[in-house]
């Protein structure tokens, strides 16, 4: 079962783990050479000794280990600094596949993906996630199904990982929901259990803002930050937390849940989550398609009239269209927006310190309107210090962050000192001939410089 508690998701500003030395008693010596391959640009052994902290003789062995798994590639030589010139180890990717789940309150999106969250193959279709949590989880593996028979990068072995992300709170320890306000019927659902017992493998499930944060982390824009704050302005509000290289989740699970601050006293402002006043019933999705519907029934915007009149059902997409043609009340409602959560923001970013906020969902992808109002409450109302060199940028990966981070969080949580073990045996310990592997990184019988498994053929 996955730890309850902060996970480690990164260190150096590069998107990787934070290099513990294991010598000094911090990562386990297999999982700390492992990370740093996998997650590295590749290094020489002399690298990983440097960098992990461990003996040569240490990372000698561990390294015959992952190559014996098959997890690591013996591939060209680095360039010489004088001497013989050291052979770069690469992570094998390709020796297999996650499948991974971005489960939004209006779309699903799917992928299979190698062991480095790079996409074989995607899915991706309208949704409502208040159907219910039988109904949705059986079109996801529905859609699973497709990518497994689709990808060209899979050889029909089964995944050594399933990563699903929900629109609401998660119990990371046990992958329940718990309590979350827009998706009716889902409270405590075992979610889990359906996708182990029809795939046979791991699961992990997190709310789908944090496996965002972790994406963008990992693969976007906030690549070379470890203090950062992922914000999902779509049908709800949601922030994602990476701090000091760690992704947040707080003591049950729930860090993170700002759509539910309390922005105004006025009673008529009811949340769905039963309470008055937040900023999601404000300034979230569903918010805006409600105002969205209310200017186009009363005339104040032509062009979301026009919408109406055709007997489309309005949403918060068709009123950032309108924005971007320049209606003026479609502007002014995303203003508003991008206002109340740049006001929230100003506290986080006081009570935090992030060096980057990063905008994403379906309402961010609005345009600069939206981001600009976003900036000016942000920067006005936060400390001069705090707001110094903090960067407040639109998300880099759109519509993929959630799949690239659920693949992340699985690829960590294999490869995490719980988990390696388990993970190592999956792979079989041997060649697809059957074969006990025996070559070794840097081996005299590697005659070329081509990437290739260790001890086996591609």
């Amino acid at each position: 079962m996955a730890s309850d508690g902060p996970e480690p998701v990164g260190s150096r500003g590069t998107g990787v783990l934070p290099s513990r030395s294991a010598a000094a008693g911090g990562t386990e010596p297999l999982g700390a050479v492992l990370d740093e391959v996998r997650l590295g640009d590749g290094g020489s052994r002399a690298e990983i000794v440097r960098h992990t902290g461990l003996s040569r003789g240490v990372v000698a062995q561990r390294l015959s280990d992952l190559a014996g798994a098959g997890l690591i590639l013996d591939t060209e030589f680095a360039k010489s600094t004088g001497g013989r010139p050291a052979r770069r180890i690469h992570f094998n990717a390709e020796a297999g596949t996650l499948l991974v789940a971005d489960v939004g309150a209006t779309s699903i999106d799917v992928a299979i993906t190698d062991l480095a969250g790079t996409i074989l193959a995607s899915r991706a279709e309208d949704a409502d996630v208040a159907e219910g949590p039988e109904a949705v989880l059986e079109r996801v593996q529905d859609l699973f199904d497709e990518v497994l028979a689709g990808a060209s990068g899979a050889d029909g072995a089964p995944p050594w990982g399933i990563g699903i992300g929900v629109p609401g709170p998660v119990e990371f320890a046990t992958g329940r929901p718990v309590s979350p306000p827009i998706m009716p019927g889902w409270n405590g659902h075992p979610v889990r259990d359906k996708f182990v017992e029809r795939y046979g493998a791991p699961v992990w499930v997190d709310n789908d803002v944090n496996i965002m944060a972790l994406g963008e982390w990992r693969a976007g824009v906030a690549r070379f930050h470890d203090n950062v704050v992922f914000i999902k302005i779509g049908t709800g509000i949601g922030a994602g937390v990476i701090s000091d290289g760690y992704l947040h989740r707080g003591a049950r699970g729930s860090a993170g849940d700002v759509g539910h601050i309390q922005v105004t006293d006025d009673r008529s402002v009811v949340c769905r989550c039963g309470n008055i006043g937040c900023l999601e019933a404000l300034a979230g999705g569903h918010a805006l398609a409600r105002e969205a519907q209310a200017a186009a029934a009363d005339g104040r915007s032509a062009y979301l009239a026009q919408l109406l009149a055709a007997g489309s059902r309005l949403t918060a997409r068709d009123l950032a269209a309108g924005a971007t043609r320049g209606d003026p009340v479609c502007q002014e409602l995303l203003q508003r927006s991008g206002h109340l959560v740049g006001a929230m923001l100003a506290g986080v970013v006081n009570f935090f310190n992030p060096s980057l906020i990063v905008i994403g969902g379906g309402v961010a992808s609005a345009g600069d309107q939206l981001l600009a109002a976003v900036r000016e409450a942000v920067y006005r109302r936060s400390l001069p210090l705090a707001t110094r060199d903090l960067l407040i940028l639109p998300s880099a990966l759109g519509g993929r962050t959630g799949v690239i981070g659920a693949a992340a969080m699985v690829a960590d949580e294999l490869f995490s000192p719980m988990h390696l073990d388990t993970t190592m045996s999956r792979s079989g310990m041997t060649d697809r001939g059957g074969r006990e592997n025996t070559v070794r990184v840097g081996s005299p019988e590697r005659e070329n410089n081509v990437a290739q498994p260790v001890g086996g053929t591609a």
